[in-house]
Formats: structure tokens, sequence, C-alpha cells
């Protein structure tokens, strides 16, 4: 995975269940009704937006665990290899509203299916996932294969490419917006460009990522 732009600001959050009774099974909340078209992408090197603050490469690595120690993936000619079992990673600087550009690719050896094939995440703010995925010949449910915000939009199209074979993510985020007691008065929202393909489209973030379980509305403390 190779990262560029902007980074990822992590705030404390609090969460509240829209709802009274929760599911339980992670199932319940897999969408089968509206499966995204095959595409083939034309042209997957996009390249990085000029004003872009480097995240990653070969000199350059502010990538933590959660607590802050040094973390376990491993890094060769400014490209990050996941470490699978040891945990997610944490940009060091931190931003709101941002354009990233992140280049991935799955394992060159296909294990597994669905959600068990090259499957991570690009969380921002720690609370709202786009899922990273092969989803080239793979089927899941479709507001959980690549390019969905996790459990919430499926995407407008499936765009991977071969598996093993370089993706481009572009995100434009718009952080959600709080008022002066801390209650969230603007949703966040999300665009997706994937191989150069329009993926999701200005999409409403209706709450946290969770696997099973509703979604929740974050709210944060009064910052002055």
């Amino acid at each position: 995975m190779k990262l560029f732009a902007s980074s990822i600001m992590i705030f404390t959050f609090c969460g509240i269940s829209l709802y009274g009774q929760e599911p339980t099974d992670a199932k319940d909340t897999e969408d089968w009704s509206r499966k995204p078209v095959v595409v083939t992408p034309v042209d997957t090197k996009w390249p990085r937006p000029a004003d872009a603050i480097i995240l990653l490469d070969e000199n350059n690595c502010s990538w933590t665990k959660q607590d802050g120690s040094p973390i376990e993936w491993t890094i060769n000619n400014g490209i990050m290899t996941v470490k699978p079992g040891s945990g997610g990673i944490y940009s060091g600087q931190k931003f709101e509203d941002c354009h990233l550009h992140i280049e991935w690719r799955s394992p060159i050896i296909i294990k597994g299916e669905g959600q068990g094939r090259g499957n991570s995440g690009i969380f921002l703010q720690s609370l709202y996932e786009v899922q990273v995925l092969d989803s080239y010949n793979n089927e899941t449910y479709f507001n959980g294969q690549a390019g969905s915000i996790y459990k919430q939009h499926p995407p407008l199209a499936n765009a991977c490419t071969k598996s093993g074979e370089w993706n481009v993510f572009d995100i434009i985020y718009r952080a959600p917006k709080f008022d002066y007691t801390g209650e969230k008065i603007e949703s966040g929202r999300i665009t997706v460009i994937h191989n150069g393909i329009v993926i999701q489209n200005n999409v409403q973030i209706f709450g946290t990522t969770p696997n099973s379980g509703f979604l929740k509305i974050p709210y944060t403390t009064v910052r002055h």
C-alpha cells in the first residue's frame, strides 16, 4: 500500500444507538439488494495531488499503533505491507476535511473468498471505513466490497483490477460538523474515485462503521 495526500484526524468520540434492540449477527446488516456493475479500468496510474503531503515513502513513515508504539507492518521501497494480526495503524499528522490518495494492491497469491480475501480498510477519523478488498471475481455482500462505505453504501461499480495488481483510490472527505454543545449538525460526506471511476458520489455518512449492530451517531466534547 502506498499512501499520499492528507492524513486522517483522530478524535475521541462516544456513540449512541440509533435504535433500540441491535442485531448481534453481522449478516443482519449485509446488503445483497443491488449488485454493482463490473467495469474494467482503462488507466490505474492516476497521479497523486500536486499539493500532497507525503505520508509514506522510502524516507518517511510517521505511522504508529493506536498507543503510539512502532508499527509492525513492513516497509520496502516506499511500499508498506500489512503484517497479519498486528492490528491497525494510525497517521502521525491530523486533518479533518481531506483529499486522500491511496495506491493499494491485494496479495498476489489468492487465498480465501468473500471477506477473507485481501480484507483491509481506510478509516477516516477512526470512525468511517472505506473498504479495501480483493473484489476481482470475488462475491461478497455489496456494502462490503471494495470501495464501499462499509455497511452503509455499496459502490456504484466494481472497478477492481486483477488480483495482485495495483488499484488507486482518491477519497474526498468532508468531516461532519458539530455545534458548541457537541451535537452533530451536519453529516460528513465521502466521494471515492476508484481507478478513475466515480464509485461513491458525495454520499452522506450516516454513522460509524460497526461490523454488526446499527450505526452510531458520534458526538464530540466542546472544544475552544
